[in-house]
This record gives structure tokens, sequence and C-alpha cells, in this order.
């Protein structure tokens, strides 16, 4: 498994920057090879990417969500790859904080994770991020819910 931390410092408050990244939907705007994203329950989404010309679709179910704090998933479908993404106020920016593991699959990916190509195009993507939002100035929408995993004892 391949672990990739990256972060960067978006100059927003921490609510417009959560809740932009909650707009699953706007991911192919900043997220190279990154198709189509489609929010099919508040915990289940489903993706199209092509990467390098492999296209692939999944799906993605939200484990742990806390609004302005964290995001974290995990692939149900498709490649194996976990993530999550930590939001931490500092005044009026927000470091975003993003960790992913994730299993290369085939001779390209292998190669491509050795050569730091992932890490690089997560790299890019969150500079795109926070271009996107700061461009903006605003969020597009949000969602404010919460997820809780199942071992959590507040769940009971």
């Amino acid at each position: 498994m391949s672990v990739i931390e990256e972060r960067v410092e978006v100059h927003a408050p921490v609510r417009a920057v959560y809740d932009q990244w909650t707009q699953f939907e706007t991911f192919p705007e900043f997220m190279k090879g990154v198709e189509q994203v489609d929010q099919v329950s508040n915990t289940l989404t489903h993706w199209k990417t092509s990467i390098a010309g492999v296209e692939r679709e999944f799906d993605a179910e939200i484990m742990h969500q806390v609004p302005d704090e964290r995001i974290s998933w995990t692939v149900v479908s498709g490649p194996k790859h976990r993530g999550t993404v930590s939001f931490t106020p500092q005044g009026t920016e927000t470091k975003v904080s993003l960790r992913i593991e994730f299993e290369p699959e085939g001779a390209a990916e292998k190669i491509g994770d050795t050569l730091g190509f992932v890490q690089t195009r997560v790299r890019g993507d969150l500079s795109r991020f926070k271009e996107f939002i700061e461009r903006r100035g605003h969020e597009t929408g949000g969602w404010r819910g919460q997820v809780r995993p199942v071992d959590d004892p507040t769940n009971r």
C-alpha cells in the first residue's frame, strides 16, 4: 500500500473551504483525470476517471465526516484506496491536509507511483482546489451533515 500526504494553505475561512470540498460534483473542475463525480447518497459517490488512457469507474463511501474538521472515505468497488482530508482553521486561512492510501494496479501504475507521478498529481489537484475556491471567493454549496464510524460510541 502506498501513502501520499500533501497540504495546502487556502486563503479562505474553514467553513467555506470545507463546504466546497463537500461539493463532489465540482471535483472535475480542479482534479485532473476526474471526469465525473455523482453524489448517489449522503455517504456514497460514484466516480468516472481517465488517467493516462486508463478509464475507471468506482464507488467511494464516506466513513467519517465532521463539518469543518475532516472527511474520511474508502473505495467500496474498484481500485483499492482510502483517505482522509482534514481542515484546520488558521485565522482567516485554512490548512487542508490530505492523506491517501492506495494500491497501485498493474506495472504502469506501480512505475508511476515509484517515480512520484501520483504524488505530483495530488499536489497539483490540491493547488488547483486552492485556486478554485480563492478565485470564486465563496463556496458553491455545502453539506453540513455528520457521518460517524459504525464503531463510534456516539452512534448508540
